[in-house]
């Protein structure tokens, strides 16, 4: 292969990554959250290691194909509130360490209970110059009342991420705030830091003990 044929070789090679960089970026915020969805139930009931409970093979599915998609840092500045702006930039990053250790045992412990369910999604109400949207949709279980699930997610110019996750009519950030607020009132932004570090240990201790 000459200089030419390696030099045009890379140029369409970035292109193609460019591409589907573009593509990616592109994707609308309902078929991101279904493709998401899709991937992990599929995963998660076919996969013998995650329907045996291995504990390290769910973190590894969360870290891989929800983490990616999910803007911790904006999780972690609505859960604190007005506190976030008090917080210096090292406890700023030490929060989100935390709280994403801790968004991944919440997914873990659900994926770990994942057996025959369905997803149904309701029609996305959003105009396409929309940057914030709310995805709806409700897991079908063989026994039970279907549960409501939605999705708060943010455009970014990496494409479109979650930073809100509502279960049966309560979303996340806000069940946290509370928590959050009474941490710090407590012991400050370092008590905050404290206690979700605690609170980690406590579910891998957990976790290992599954084992």
């Amino acid at each position: 292969m000459n200089m030419l044929t390696k030099l045009l070789a890379i140029a369409l090679s970035a292109s193609a990554l460019i591409f589907a960089s573009a593509a990616s970026a592109q994707e609308a915020p309902d078929v991101l959250v279904k493709r998401i969805s899709e991937d992990v139930l599929n995963t998660a009931k076919n996969d013998k290691e995650i329907q045996s409970g291995n504990i390290n093979r769910i973190v590894a599915l969360v870290e891989e194909k929800i983490l990616p998609y999910v803007d911790a840092e904006r999780m972690t500045a609505l859960a604190a509130g007005r506190f976030w702006r008090q917080a210096t930039p090292e406890q700023q990053k030490q929060l989100i360490t935390e709280f994403r250790s801790l968004l991944i045992y919440t997914y873990s412990g659900a994926l770990s209970q994942v057996r025959d369910q369905k997803i149904e999604y309701r029609p996305l109400r959003a105009d396409p110059a929309d940057t914030e949207v709310e995805v709806r949709s409700q897991v079908i279980q063989s026994r039970g009342e279907p549960i409501q699930l939605s999705y708060r997610l943010e455009k970014l110019p990496s494409g479109w991420k979650m930073y809100d996750v509502n279960v049966m009519g309560a979303w996340l950030v806000e069940a946290y705030k509370g928590t959050f607020n009474s941490e710090i009132t407590k012991g400050g932004i370092d008590g905050l830091i404290k206690s979700l570090s605690d609170k980690n240990k406590q579910l891998a201790a957990r976790s290992i003990a599954k084992k």
